[in-house]
């Protein structure tokens, strides 16, 4: 797996990108990623649930995504917001199931995400999506 190191953005709010191939493994280095930006932005509060919430967004991706990698972006877009999102290809949105019963254990990613963030939701692009998170120092509101 070749991973390029991360990139950090010098303009408008704060925030760290990086590419990965489209694969459980690299919700390794989503995980790293986010636990490495909350800290150096001394959100640790948000870590637990920052990097359980993106490692559900990066399963969604290898589920639908098209092409052989995809986005992660970490961004700080209030003193205490951290919005944590994948990009991929596939123009695919995410539906929050209603439908948590025991023997469907695919698809409940997105329960977890709305439980744990703030809010959460898809930016379409022209050729693919970004599905994002928003969690808030001090909890859900």
């Amino acid at each position: 797996m070749v991973i390029e190191p991360a990139a950090s953005r010098s303009t408008g709010c704060p925030a760290y990108s990086q590419t990965l191939p489209r694969e459980p493994r690299s919700a390794v280095v989503a995980r790293r990623l986010v636990r490495a930006a909350l800290t150096l932005w001394g959100l640790e509060s948000l870590i637990d649930d920052a990097t359980l919430v993106i490692t559900e967004l990066i399963g969604h991706a290898i589920d639908h995504g098209r092409l052989s990698s995809i986005r992660v972006v970490v961004s700080r877009t209030s003193e205490n917001v951290v919005r944590v999102g994948v990009v991929d290809r596939s123009k695919t949105v995410p539906k929050l199931r209603e439908d948590s019963r025991a023997e469907h254990f695919r698809g409940l990613g997105l329960l977890l995400v709305d439980a744990l963030a703030d809010r959460w939701g898809t930016e379409p692009y022209r050729w693919g999506k970004q599905v994002w998170a928003e969690l808030r120092e001090g909890g859900v509101t």
